[in-house]
């Protein structure tokens, strides 16, 4: 089997994988709905307030709540990617098996991911965000090449995503129990990403900063050129410049980890 078939098939029985979990997936599906329609009323109460807030009308403020719900487990923003089973595997040893697959540790989960993300995508996603375009006015282009623009951009935010996970997961080889380092990732992933608010309401230097960050690629990227705001080439550039920062880092740090491996218990 050649390497790409490999990583196919990997990519493939992660997305069968959770595709068999139908009672988590129906109960995500109302978690997140439920969440929306919080953060919905929300957001009018503060759009009717202030009309324009980040450059964004109301009907588009709502397009960016559901679009961050369908976008919340697609890029395991508040964890549940493949990093938590890494994590394990690195702990208890069982991290040595992978090694000695023939096939490089990143890309294997990396395709792993991949499966998973496009599963939720499809079975976790787009109920909330259909429930919310039904239910809501909102915003949604007429155009073919802006959806395409879209989800061009959401592909990219998964390599990002996966980039900060598997090295929050490689710190495990050192610190043994990553709990820590999970919970600062996931409080920055939800701050940092605009899950709670656009990023482009966030004042002055913050607001430059958190839009330079990584975590600005999960979601606000995507959602600019859904709502037209953002410019396709440089959205791209931005969000692939991420993604090979991390990967490259991750690689680095994977290559250091394998050489001095400490697992706890034995």
């Amino acid at each position: 089997m050649g390497a790409g078939r490999l990583y196919a098939a990997v990519a493939a029985g992660g997305f069968r994988r959770y595709a068999t979990y139908r009672a988590a997936t129906a109960a995500g599906v109302f978690t997140n709905t439920v969440f929306g329609l919080i953060l919905v009323y929300t957001y009018l109460a503060l759009w009717s307030e202030k009309p324009h807030l980040g450059g964004y009308d109301q009907a588009q403020a709502v397009t960016y709540v559901w679009l961050g719900q369908a976008l919340l487990s697609t890029l395991a923003i508040g964890g549940g990617g493949v990093e938590d089973e890494l994590m394990e595997r690195i702990r208890t040893g069982d991290v040595a098996i992978d090694l000695y697959r023939p096939a490089d540790l990143q890309l294997w989960w990396l395709a792993a991911d991949l499966g998973r993300a496009f599963f939720q995508l499809l079975g976790r996603g787009v109920v909330p965000f259909v429930f919310g375009a039904l239910c809501f006015p909102v915003y949604l282009p007429a155009d073919a090449g802006t959806w395409a623009a879209f989800l061009v951009s959401v592909g990219l935010a998964m390599l990002v995503g996966f980039g900060i996970r598997y090295l929050v997961a490689l710190s495990a080889f050192w610190l043994l129990d990553g709990t820590g380092v999970v919970q600062m990732a996931w409080l920055a992933g939800f701050f940092c990403s605009g899950m709670l608010l656009p990023l482009n309401v966030f004042p002055g230097t913050l607001g430059e900063v958190v839009r330079a960050l990584p975590w600005s690629s999960l979601l606000q990227a995507p959602a600019d050129l859904l709502l037209g705001r953002g410019d396709p080439v440089r959205t791209y550039l931005f969000q692939a410049g991420w993604a090979a920062a991390l990967l490259g880092a991750g690689r680095l740090v994977q290559s250091a980890a394998t050489r001095r491996v400490v697992v706890q218990g034995g």
